[in-house]
């Protein structure tokens, strides 16, 4: 994916999956029962980077479109239709099903301890866009409450990372860079929950984050009417411990699982391949789906 080399998983050693060959090597296309292929790469190859042949597959085949970027990232879609089998997304209708995270209920539970809280409000960016609708809402709250930015137009993060770093934070703006269907990504996974920061999302509607997590878990901005009101209760939690605490109840019964690019997603198709049997169909138009 994205053109870099990946050392291939052992996919029982890790996941708990057996009976799993995978391969990164082209000259045994035929063998293989399931094909991956990444959208982005499609997208930046064109459908002539596809193998060849008439047909191009063979029936007992599977091609299996991978894609984790919104439709608003994911350009070459109208010249795909008719060519997959299976789709593989963080869409909860895909055939393989894989989210950026979701939540568990270990055997035992942890303690669970709160990290000591210095700071209000953080926000991580990579891809500033002066025309999403996550920069133009940060823009007006900022006028209401200080808020830290690192990376693209911010501050260096510190060695640790993400996590280390926003662990002092008492709240962490998870924004998608765009809207659309169960587009719920690390930025709330791995940079808000891992880090025990209450997430202030804007992605989805607040029912589709509901679909996945407590509802006393995180704040939406469409809660409220505007971004003044909205920082208006980021203040009143600031100094009111026990209603900020609540946003962590959900912690007594519940553990963050943050998904492994890209070894899980491989080994997570193979278990699929393996419980389908000869079960086959075509994704006609996987535009008009996704």
């Amino acid at each position: 994916p994205f053109g870099r080399p990946r050392r291939l998983a052992d996919c029982r050693r890790r996941y708990n999956i057996s009976g799993c060959r995978l391969t990164a090597d082209r000259s045994r296309l035929g063998e293989a029962q399931a094909v991956l292929f990444h959208h982005r790469d499609l997208a930046r190859h064109g459908p002539g980077g596809l193998p060849r042949g008439s047909p191009p597959r063979s029936p007992r085949q599977r091609w299996v479109w991978m894609n984790f970027e919104s439709p608003s990232h994911s350009p070459g879609l109208r010249g795909l239709a008719g060519l997959f089998n299976w789709t593989m997304s963080y869409r909860r209708d895909s055939d393989v099903f894989l989210p950026y995270g979701y939540l568990y209920a270990p055997p035992a539970p942890r303690p669970f301890v709160l990290p000591r809280k210095t700071r209000l409000v953080a926000w991580v960016i990579s891809n500033w866009n002066e025309e999403h609708a996550r920069v133009r809402y940060y823009r007006q709250l900022k006028e209401h409450l200080p808020i830290d930015v690192y990376g693209a137009r911010g501050m260096e993060l510190a060695e640790g990372g993400v996590v280390e770093t926003v662990s002092a934070y008492k709240f962490y703006l998870a924004f998608e860079n765009s809207q659309h269907t169960d587009y719920i990504t690390e930025k709330l996974w791995r940079n808000a929950f891992c880090a025990s920061a209450v997430p202030v999302v804007l992605g989805p509607r607040r029912a589709n984050y509901e679909r996945f997590i407590p509802h006393d878990s995180f704040i939406h901005v469409d809660d409220f009417s505007s971004p003044r009101l909205l920082a208006t209760y980021l203040k009143f939690l600031d100094k009111n411990k026990p209603s900020y605490r609540r946003y962590f109840a959900w912690r007594k019964k519940y553990e963050v699982h943050v998904t492994s690019f890209w070894d899980e997603h491989f080994c997570k198709v193979c278990e699929a391949v393996r419980a389908a049997g000869n079960q086959i169909k075509t994704v006609q138009n996987l535009a008009t789906w996704f």
